[in-house]
């Protein structure tokens, strides 16, 4: 048995001095090199980017400027003189109370102020609902707005005053349809 144990030991110490010796090995090798394998290769890899030409520049059409006239035109038209006809009769027709472009545009304007009205009609309810389930911890504050609830007297009358408001702007669409019908639109114009 204690042969056993001292052959147990023995190769222990044989394999521990094996590897304590080849890790020594690494290490005077790794010195003698000087720096360590990975260091040297970004080394190489950052010298040959330095030396290496550099991309040439590739063109598109958004590098190009774009010519004055980019609209196609006749050859017999000035090109200057077509395109100002252009943004006139556009203008025009935006300005002209017979013409799809300024019903559309009217009808936008009005669905929009519509929209953003009914969005903040919306958020007022919601904080008013709040308002008036809220719970107060302060006996103070709780006892003060028993008595007085003037925010929740505030949020109503604001909400009060964003529903005229909405029912104004709904009548100003229908006297809008009614106008496009009196001028002879098409009634698909107030879509």
């Amino acid at each position: 048995m204690r042969l056993t144990i001292l052959i147990r030991t023995a190769a222990l110490i044989a394999f521990a001095g094996m590897t304590a010796g080849l890790a020594y090995a690494q290490q005077d090798n790794s010195q003698q090199s000087g720096t360590d394998p990975v260091a040297d290769a970004a080394r190489k890899a950052r010298a040959e980017q330095k030396t290496a030409p550099k991309p040439k520049k590739v063109f598109t059409n958004d590098d190009l400027p774009s010519p004055p006239n980019s609209s196609a035109k006749p050859s017999g038209q000035p090109a200057a003189g077509g395109q100002a006809e252009g943004a006139t009769t556009q203008d025009d027709a935006e300005n002209d109370t017979k013409s799809e472009a300024y019903w559309r545009k009217r009808f936008q304007k009005v669905r929009d102020k519509l929209s953003a009205s009914e969005q903040e009609l919306d958020v007022l309810q919601r904080e008013l609902n709040k308002d008036q389930v809220q719970y107060y911890n302060d006996p103070q504050k709780a006892l003060m707005q028993q008595h007085d609830r003037s925010d929740i007297n505030d949020k109503t009358a604001k909400v009060d005053a964003k529903k005229k408001e909405i029912e104004s702007l709904k009548q100003q669409l229908s006297d809008l349809e009614d106008d496009l019908r009196k001028a002879g639109g098409d009634p698909g114009w107030a879509r």
